[in-house]
């Protein structure tokens, strides 16, 4: 009999996190080490952390894991795999060595699952050109998978979410609305062909948009995860000191994305990125409800968030477009400093 993983969960993928708020508290008991060859730390909320070794290499450390968020074992290991890996991407580095991170609830869940997933994990890896040498397990329940990754970097081409600069357009790689859809999946809501864009998306690494970044010099970047589009792009906006104005017209969504959330399929994710959010937040005064909610949707594995020159966008979009992200779309701007961070509008 097959194993359905996302009958042993309640809410899986980026969803699963903790809210930003509850994260901004905890992160404020936690004391920084001083080192002046730590680059980026967890000052400003970015993708990972990075460490000089020398003038020509820079180290990119992250982590990431979660319950499943897909029924099938051998997708989940490719999703959790390219989603922890996509913080290496987004940071400007290149992927290089990775450990397994696995909760496995051993008198519940077969064996065979558990080498699915492994499985899984291993091939998005390899896809990746990183090399998974090790891991730790524990029994646990729910099964959760993840890794945490090595990637490398040069010091002075580090790409960082505090690099939005005023004059700068946003440009994202992938549609939103994975945290609806998958939602709606376990609602009986979805159709079969937004489930299954939705899991390819997931599955997407962000590769070729880290690579068409690179050579376009960016300097400002991040990936769209559970904090969604609006969670993401308030810490951008926070980490830079700037403004972020958001056309919630201009985000691409998933498949039937906006009718579900209208008819009320928002799952609780995006209430807690809301609350996070709404104090630092303008909102339109005609700003579209459905709209608001994906733009809090919970992301697992999302597209990378790039801030380019306006006279450099349309020739980076149209790059983007050529490497088959065919869905990258010019979403907003980067502003001077207002009296709240993030504008959202139709």
């Amino acid at each position: 009999m097959q194993t359905d993983l996302l009958k042993m969960v309640e809410q899986g993928g980026c969803s699963a996190k903790i809210s930003p708020k509850q994260l901004e508290e905890i992160l404020s008991f936690l004391p920084l080490p001083h080192d002046p060859n730590i680059l980026v730390d967890i000052d400003t909320h970015d993708d990972a952390g990075v460490y000089r070794v020398n003038d020509d290499l820079a180290l990119v450390f992250t982590t990431d894991f979660f319950p499943p968020v897909c029924s099938d074992p051998y997708e989940f290991g490719q999703i959790a795999a390219a989603n922890s890996i996509s913080d290496v991407y987004a940071m400007g580095g290149s992927p290089v060595l990775a450990l397994n991170i696995m909760m496995f609830p051993a008198s519940t869940l077969p064996m065979e699952a558990y080498a699915e997933i492994l499985r899984g994990g291993f091939d998005k890896a390899t896809e990746a050109g990183t090399r998974i040498i090790g891991g730790h397990t524990i029994d646990d329940t729910p099964p959760k998978y993840g890794l945490a990754v090595v990637g490398y970097v040069h010091p002075q081409k580090v790409i960082t979410n505090a690099g939005a600069k005023p004059g700068d357009l946003l440009i994202l790689t992938k549609p939103v609305g994975t945290g609806v859809i998958m939602a709606a999946q376990r609602m009986g809501m979805a159709d079969e062909e937004d489930i299954t864009e939705a899991k390819r998306l997931m599955k997407l690494l962000n590769k070729s948009g880290a690579e068409v970044m690179k050579k376009f010099n960016v300097k400002g970047a991040t990936d769209i995860t559970g904090f969604g589009l609006a969670g993401h792009c308030l810490k951008m906006a926070k980490a830079s000191k700037v403004t972020i104005t958001l056309n919630l017209k201009s985000v691409p969504l998933i498949g039937k994305t906006y009718s579900l959330i209208d008819d009320g399929c928002i799952p609780g994710a995006s209430f807690r990125n809301l609350d996070y959010a709404e104090k630092d937040t303008t909102f339109a005064q005609d700003l579209d409800p459905s709209l608001k909610m994906a733009a809090f949707d919970a992301q697992t594995s999302g597209g990378l968030l790039i801030c380019i020159k306006e006279d450099k966008a349309q020739e980076l979009l149209a790059k983007l477009i050529s490497e088959g992200l065919t869905t990258a779309s010019i979403i907003g701007k980067v502003i001077v400093k207002e009296e709240k961070h993030l504008n959202l509008s139709n």
